[in-house]
């Protein structure tokens, strides 16, 4: 096995992964190196999820009432620190599919300026919402990649223009980990008079954002990757100045001004970020997500980019001196956390994924992508010598074929 570098190791001495590894379960077994798809569970998710079931069972219909009426608002309170947002402009909800179809059902689309932009490499969960508006008008714009890894800057910025709507993008690219410049972005749509719908679901908790910085309008994602904060906690954050002026006919009662007033006819939308909302809160989940959020405060978002840079950088040589591709971004400006791993045309990737799960090492591969690998604050470096190991011992011996058979979702 490959030993840890000296860089590696004065890196280490600022950021110990072993401090945050016993509050992850599943590293005790498994090497676990598929955080861009799931993150590793944080122990304190059990009592977060112990505090719902207790209220639940005591407390019964009075629990609404002590938190899980505001946990949308609450727990994106939390959320909203490690974006650098105002007080009480992030609300949750279950998935980034439904905020991208709210946000997209406030928008009129009947006029001149229709158009929304976005590039070959957004998620497709995304695509499908937006070219679902086609039929109210919208005017789809895809920038296209001219090498499949990245788009450039100012083929973005050439297609913002003055009949831009929104521009929905995917700050990182999920097949490539390619990370576009937002703020160049977000400074083309502001001069031009469109807005900007970040998805930072590929990016949030491994990539340092801070949304007044930026100056975006809105910044969308989900908690299951990077955050560690498990399924069903979407969030959506709206610039204050922003919110009054969207009236999203994907709504519901939670974001009425007065909800438990029962009032009929039209929505009466609230005036502030609730408006935002639509119907009942998913609260087990966003108590599981709170717990993820706390981990990623406290490590700091900063220590967690320098320590996965320096793991991902390190890996990429690795492998190259190996004779793998790597396909992610070279410059590691436009790199976040993953790298994708190449494979020959007559490797398959499913199989290697299961190949190295049987060896306790979970990645996971993408068509057009290859084998995708993600390092986070609680990887240590000799975890990414062994999977250079084990995926060179896996191409020399062919052993890969034996699990051409098993299929794996993820």
């Amino acid at each position: 096995m490959t030993q840890p570098t000296a860089a590696g190791r004065a890196t280490s001495a600022v950021h110990d992964p072993a401090r945050w590894r016993k509050r992850f379960p599943i590293l005790a077994s498994t090497n676990y190196l598929v955080t861009h798809s799931l993150g590793a569970m944080p122990d304190t998710v059990h009592e977060k999820l112990k505090l719902f079931t207790d209220q639940w069972a005591t407390r019964g219909v009075r629990a609404w009432a002590e938190g899980w009426w505001d946990a949308p608002i609450s727990v994106g309170n939390l959320l909203g620190r490690i974006l650098n947002a105002p007080t009480n402009s992030v609300v949750m909800h279950q998935n980034v599919s439904v905020i991208q179809g709210l946000v997209a059902s406030a928008l009129d689309f009947s006029g001149r300026r229709n158009k929304v932009v976005y590039t070959e490499h957004n998620f497709p969960t995304n695509m499908y919402v937006w070219e679902g508006f086609k039929k109210h008008g919208a005017r789809i714009h895809v920038v296209k990649s001219p090498d499949g890894i990245g788009v450039p800057t100012e083929d973005m910025l050439a297609a913002i223009d003055e009949e831009t709507l929104i521009v929905p993008i995917s700050h990182v690219f999920f097949r490539t980990s390619f990370m576009q410049d937002a703020a160049a972005i977000c400074k083309r749509a502001k001069e031009v008079g469109a807005l900007v719908l970040l998805d930072t679901y590929q990016s949030l908790g491994c990539v340092p954002i801070d949304v007044q910085a930026l100056d975006v309008d809105m910044v969308c994602g989900g908690s299951v990757k990077w955050l560690c904060g498990g399924p069903g906690a979407g969030y959506l954050y709206v610039k204050p100045s922003l919110q009054p002026k969207l009236e999203p006919k994907i709504t519901g009662w939670a974001a009425h001004a007065a909800p438990f007033a029962f009032e009929l006819g039209a929505q009466r939308y609230a005036n502030d970020a609730r408006r935002l909302l639509h119907g009942s809160p998913a609260v087990p989940s966003l108590y599981a997500a709170s717990a993820g959020y706390e981990v990623i405060l406290d490590v700091g978002v900063e220590t967690i980019r320098a320590h996965s840079t320096m793991l991902t950088e390190w890996l990429r040589g690795e492998l190259g001196s190996r004779g793998f591709r790597v396909t992610s971004p070279t410059n590691v400006n436009q790199r976040a956390g993953t790298l994708t791993v190449a494979l020959a045309p007559d490797e398959h990737g499913p199989a290697f994924v299961a190949a190295l799960e049987a060896r306790g090492i979970l990645v996971d591969h993408r068509p057009e992508a290859g084998l995708r690998v993600s390092p986070h604050f609680y990887t240590e470096q000799q975890e990414l010598a062994a999977f250079a190991d084990a995926l060179t011992e896996l191409r020399r011996t062919k052993k890969w074929q034996d699990y051409v058979q098993q299929k794996k979702a993820y």
